[in-house]
């Protein structure tokens, strides 16, 4: 209410200023000394204690005001820094997060070539490189040591021993076939470490007869594989390659 009063008395005194210049016209000094006299008749007193108030007034709102800001601007560049830091230690930690991520998938792929290599392990072999002949009776078991290199993926069947070695962990799959000519029949049989696992059992009493078995197996790296044939029985080979030692890596185990 008190600043529309002070408003009302603004504008009646620049009215009367103006209608003086209209009717005769006033110099810079005289409308100074009108508006003066005019505020002198407008009730001086009444028009200082408005100014008074209005600039208390003014004070009073910045002394509340301004500190207010002030704080409000103290708190929200605060949380903005906090806000900074916050997401510097996101960005460390998600930097952490994709560089053990990316390490991680290297070491798979790594993984993953490798047990590609060494997909590569299959062999095959038959008894004799050249002629024909029997191999036995024995009065004990022996190893057949299988010369004839067909395959050898990998090298890990030794011609000389007869013995296959797992380079790696895994499953694989191995068979043998036996021929011969009775009597007596031809038995032999797949080992896994000295230990009997199948065999291949041929008898008749006359003529020929081939027999053969598969087996898969589950090794360890180091364990070794062969082919026995029994005491007492033979077996006949030739050009044709009657008897034959084969395996394979089916898939590597972890």
């Amino acid at each position: 209410m008190k600043a529309l009063v002070c408003i009302l008395l603004l504008l009646e005194t620049f009215v009367f200023v103006v209608q003086q210049q209209v009717d005769g016209g006033l110099n810079e000094n005289e409308i100074s000394q009108q508006i003066s006299s005019e505020d002198g008749r407008q009730n001086p007193p009444q028009t200082d204690i408005l100014r008074a108030e209005a600039s208390t007034d003014r004070q009073q709102y910045c002394d509340l005001g301004i500190p207010d800001i002030h704080a409000a601007l103290r708190e929200l560049t605060a949380t903005v820094t906090e806000q900074k830091e916050k997401n510097r230690a996101l960005e460390t930690q998600l930097r952490d997060e994709m560089n053990k991520k990316d390490e991680e998938i290297s070491s798979q792929v790594e993984e993953l070539r490798k047990e590609n290599r060494d997909r590569g392990i299959a062999f095959s072999a038959s008894l004799l490189e050249s002629g024909e002949g029997y191999t036995g009776p024995f009065t004990t078991e022996i190893t057949l040591t299988y010369r004839n290199v067909i395959t050898n993926i990998g090298n890990a069947y030794n011609p000389i021993t007869g013995i296959f070695t797992a380079p790696l962990k895994g499953a694989y799959m191995f068979r043998i076939s036996v021929y011969g000519i009775a009597p007596p029949s031809a038995v032999a049989g797949i080992v896994k470490n000295g230990k009997q696992v199948v065999i291949a059992h041929e008898y008749q009493p006359h003529g020929e007869l081939n027999a053969s078995n598969g087996v898969v197996l589950i090794l360890e790296v180091g364990d070794v594989v062969y082919v026995r044939l029994w005491s007492g029985r033979r077996i006949y080979d030739d050009h044709n390659n009657r008897n034959t030692f084969s395996g394979f890596l089916l898939f590597p185990l972890r």
